[in-house]
């Protein structure tokens, strides 16, 4: 793996962590179609949560918040469907796309931000 996976990986992680810690259950981590990839899938009570997760090394790149704009969004709209489709349908709590965004800098604790809704 090279360093832009393994810090991937390691966002991903962490971000599992700070979902857990919500009261979110985890249901999948990087499911895969033709479609394209979902980090992590978990579940808030009754709705479904599709994750994006974004991880950067700190410095003079954009924000990991940034780069999910209206392409991503609704290609994680479609994903969800897909996902939805081969998992038995929409709960009753409905769907909710969330991000969560990684700062890992040289020195000191990542930073993680979990935004609810973004598409």
């Amino acid at each position: 793996m090279n360093a832009r996976g393994a810090l991937g990986r390691y966002g991903e992680d962490l971000a599992v962590r700070r979902l857990a810690e919500a009261g979110m259950r985890i249901l999948d981590r990087n499911w895969r179609c033709r479609e394209g990839e979902i980090d992590i899938v978990a579940s808030d009570g009754d709705a479904l949560v599709v994750c994006e997760v974004k991880a950067r090394r700190a410095g003079p790149y954009e924000h990991p918040m940034a780069s999910v704009r209206a392409g991503k969004a609704e290609r994680l709209r479609r994903l969800a469907e897909c996902w939805l489709e081969r998992h038995g349908g929409p709960p009753p709590g409905g769907v909710r796309i969330d991000l969560v965004g990684v700062v890992v800098p040289d020195r000191g604790a990542p930073v993680v931000e979990h935004v609810k809704g973004v598409a």
